[in-house]
């Protein structure tokens, strides 16, 4: 039984994060059509960014919130000079498609490297502000302790706020019309660029607080070459395909079911075998039902 409960708070935890991951690439992918392989760079350089933040204040209760608003604020500046330049004028020729997808892996070198100018190709630490060691219960020491559930709790939050925001405001209105019908949501006098750009901001504060939360509940450590934040960027692209591209719910639901599945093959199975199941999960999905758990065939969904 410990064994199970074990599975299942390893499997919520890195979910949690999964989640946040997912969902900033479904927001990019909404808004442009364009899987953005720079937020691994651009959640990285998020928490350098907190780790900076951290080492100037002293406290990352403030670090974090203001390290999102920068994440947010990075994301804007790449849909703004860059994103919006380059899908404007590659609307045409063989390579229109994927020249898009070209620039987010270029980007992705640059902000590597451009971290590693700043702060060096050394391991920096960005110390947890809660323990992370398991709750005890008797003779039994659980997986999750208070860094754990803080993880948890804070994504759940925010995957709270994003959902009233999107379903309950004008605001998540218009993010909504310009994704699904861009077209008329012009001539109903929203301004889709603005919204688009609006639409990466959110990305890129989700994926900042998913950089530094992935940081201080594993290991503390930053490096520019982080397969960390690698495997993060792979593992929430696999949950926004499982849940569906189209559907931010189904990112959820998406990471969720990657979270456990993963959790159960390292518990119970051989965690050399995480990365594999996980494309395996992927293609069978893709095989199966292409649009995604919640995704939909005949549109986008909200």
């Amino acid at each position: 039984m410990s064994q199970f409960l074990d599975m299942f708070l390893i499997g919520i935890s890195a979910a949690s994060i999964y989640a946040l991951m997912a969902i900033s690439m479904v927001l990019v992918w909404r808004s442009t059509r364009v899987v953005n392989f720079a937020q691994a760079g651009m959640a990285l350089l998020s928490a350098y960014i907190g780790y900076e933040l951290v080492s100037r204040t002293g406290n990352f209760w403030i670090s974090l919130p203001l390290a999102m608003i920068l994440g947010a604020a990075f994301s804007a500046f790449i849909e703004f000079f860059l994103m919006r330049t380059l899908l404007k004028h590659s609307n045409q020729g063989p390579i229109a498609a994927i020249a898009p997808i070209i620039a987010t892996l270029g980007l992705l070198g640059v902000i590597r490297a451009v971290i590693g100018f700043i702060w060096g190709h050394g391991d920096v630490q960005l110390e947890a502000p809660l323990s992370k060691v398991g709750y005890k219960f008797g003779d039994t020491t659980l997986f999750i302790g208070p860094m754990g559930l803080f993880v948890i709790c804070f994504v759940v939050a925010l995957l709270l706020v994003v959902t009233i925001v999107f379903q309950k405001t004008n605001i998540g209105l218009a993010l909504r019309a310009s994704a699904y019908a861009p077209e008329i949501a012009q001539l109903s006098g929203i301004r889709v660029s603005g919204i688009r750009t609006l639409g990466w901001a959110i990305a890129g504060a989700a994926g900042a607080a998913a950089g530094i939360l992935q940081t201080v509940n594993g290991t503390g450590g930053l490096t520019p070459e982080s397969l960390e934040f690698s495997l993060l960027l792979v593992f929430g692209f696999i949950a926004a395909v499982i849940g569906g591209l189209e559907s931010l719910p189904g990112a959820v639901l998406g990471a969720v079911i990657l979270g456990l599945v993963l959790a159960f093959v390292q518990i119970y199975i051989s965690g050399t075998l995480v990365f594999i199941v996980a494309f395996i999960l992927l293609l069978a999905v893709l095989i199966l039902r292409p649009q995604g758990f919640l995704g939909s065939k005949a549109g986008r969904r909200a």
